[in-house]
């Protein structure tokens, strides 16, 4: 069985799941995933890309954004059972944990 690991990641342009193993960026619409928790993600990674284009300066916000990026971890992990779902904080560019 291939293993499969997504990290979940508000990185700028991309699409909030990368591919842990092969790298680039998936399309949350093939990964079999709600479509509210696809609309929880594609929001969250505009409002992650909004606080780049600050500089990641307001540390409440960056808390905020990572509190609602590990909660977006649980549910893929929850709703695609059988893969390894990571957490990645820009701002503090570093794995959180989930």
């Amino acid at each position: 069985m291939t293993e499969h690991v997504w990290i979940i990641d508000g990185m700028l342009s991309g699409t909030g799941v990368r591919d842990g193993i092969a790298g680039g960026y998936l399309d949350p619409s093939e990964l079999g995933i709600s479509g509210e928790l696809g609309d929880r993600l594609s929001r969250w990674v505009a409002e992650y890309e909004n606080a780049h284009y600050y500089q990641f300066n307001d540390a409440a916000k960056n808390d905020d954004l990572d509190k609602e990026g590990v909660a977006i971890a649980r549910q893929v992990q929850q709703e695609v059972p059988g893969i390894t779902v990571q957490y990645f904080s820009n701002a503090r560019l570093r794995k959180l944990a989930i």
